[in-house]
């Protein structure tokens, strides 16, 4: 097997024509598979592989290689064999095996999707994409901290487990998200949005794929918690007791729609309610 398949190597150009550039390594030539402006005796380094005709091939400029890690676009699934990873190369995706995917074919990645993946080499010397695992993501992401409380977020899922998923956001920092937290399990490779609910003694972070309590209110609920938050203090003077005229011609809304509107928000914890008034209990 050629040793050098899967790495970074650089070989000496041997010959430049019009359609083609070649190098060679070791006695071995090689198609020069990216547009290099190079002259016969110039050395050219890039990854060695077999293209999809099986002829060996130099790519340049290619960010994944064997112990490289980089984010890969999926590009095509194939259930009996795996899934396709477009990694740069000008004619070949990378196969990830079925092997190291989930049983539930539900939760293979999309096309679409994205994976961080290395390279590895078989014993025939077929190349093979290689998921990193949560020790490669640990060694480089950021360690979170308390100020990125309820932050938006955004990452790619790299890990499913029975108790969560793990994503690796988009400004790298690793953050877990318990089966509770979310309404359906995210596919391996899935880009999902959501929001920092704590954080761990190791620096991940927790996060929620669930809407916060007032992004699932009706409009009743969303226009009344709006004013409460504009009002000063964060507090009207109405409440299940004010006059139903007075209600109306502030809300434009019937005594008994507020009422039901001011209950849910207090189901959501949102707001509290006494004989001075309604008053929102997270804005303090």
């Amino acid at each position: 097997m050629n040793k050098e398949l899967g790495q970074i190597m650089t070989a000496v150009i041997s010959e430049v024509t019009e359609k083609a550039v070649y190098a060679q390594k070791n006695g071995q030539t090689y198609h020069v598979t990216s547009e290099v402006a190079k002259q016969v005796g110039e050395e050219v380094t890039g990854l060695a592989y077999f293209d999809q005709n099986d002829h060996l091939s130099l790519a340049i400029d290619i960010p994944i290689a064997e112990d490289r890690y980089d984010w890969a676009e999926v590009v095509n699934v194939q259930r009996d064999l795996g899934i396709f990873v477009d990694i740069g190369l000008p004619n070949k995706d990378i196969v990830v095996s079925r092997d190291h995917l989930p049983d539930i074919k539900q939760l293979w990645p999309k096309v679409g999707d994205r994976l961080y993946v290395t390279l590895e080499v078989d014993e025939a010397g077929r190349l093979w994409g290689r998921m990193a695992t949560q020790d490669i993501f640990q060694q480089k992401a950021h360690k979170g901290s308390k100020t990125q409380h309820n932050n938006d977020i955004k990452g790619y899922v790299f890990e499913l487990r029975q108790s969560g998923s793990y994503i690796l956001t988009s400004d790298f920092y690793l953050a877990y998200i318990p089966t509770e937290e979310r309404e359906q399990e995210p596919r391996l490779g899935q880009l999902v949005t959501g929001r920092v609910i704590g954080l761990r003694e190791d620096g991940v972070l927790y996060a929620s794929l669930k809407p916060r309590a007032h992004e699932v209110l009706d409009d009743d609920a969303q226009m009344i918690y709006e004013v409460i938050k504009r009002s000063d203090n964060h507090k009207i003077p109405y409440h299940d007791k004010s006059d139903p005229e007075a209600i109306r011609a502030f809300f434009g809304i019937s005594k008994g729609a507020f009422k039901r509107a001011v209950g849910r928000l207090m189901k959501q914890d949102l707001v509290e309610q006494d004989e001075t008034g309604t008053r929102a209990t997270q804005l303090d």
